[in-house]
Formats: C-alpha cells, sequence, structure tokens
C-alpha cells in the first residue's frame, strides 16, 4: 500500500488555529474539485454582481491559483472540512 506524506499546517487568517492536512490537487477528482471552488466563490466573493467578472470568471481564477501553488486545499482535522487558504498563510 502506498503511503503519502501529510503535513499539519496552521490557517493564520482565522482567529483559532487551524490544524490540517494539504491535500495535493492530483488526488482530488477534478469534478470534486471544481464543486469546491463553486462553493468557495459563492460563499467568500460577496460582490458577485461584479460587471467585470462573471461567476465563471472567479471559479476559473481561483483554479489558475491552485494550480499556481497560491492556494492549497487543506483538511481541518477538527471540523472535518475541507478549505481553500492562501499558501503565504500556512506556516511550516
Amino acid at each position: 500500500m502506498e503511503q503519502i506524506e501529510a503535513t499539519i499546517e496552521r490557517d493564520q487568517q482565522n482567529e483559532y488555529a487551524e490544524e490540517g492536512v494539504i491535500v495535493p490537487l492530483d488526488r482530488i477528482n477534478p469534478e470534486t474539485l471544481r464543486k469546491m471552488v463553486e462553493e468557495f466563490v459563492t460563499r467568500e466573493w460577496s460582490d458577485l454582481s461584479d460587471a467585470d467578472c462573471t461567476f465563471e470568471d472567479k471559479v476559473e481564477q481561483v483554479i489558475q491559483q491552485l494550480q499556481g501553488n497560491r492556494i492549497k486545499v487543506v483538511f481541518d482535522l477538527t471540523s472535518e472540512t475541507c478549505n481553500l487558504v492562501p499558501a503565504e498563510s500556512i506556516t511550516r
């Protein structure tokens, strides 16, 4: 059985420390990843009526940031949920 190396990280954006595991993008089904990004955009991007940027544009921007390693998918061990967090907020 193949072992996966997991790293415990902390999300500094929240008031509390979030302990989680960075999930490699190649371990996430592309359809599932897209749904996660869509949910993130809906939840975090409050002004969806932006005339310059459609919902699809925002989803693509987030996906590009994931592919460019500027955002990471982190599985929170406490809440057992996945979150998208900026890479620079993750401490080693």
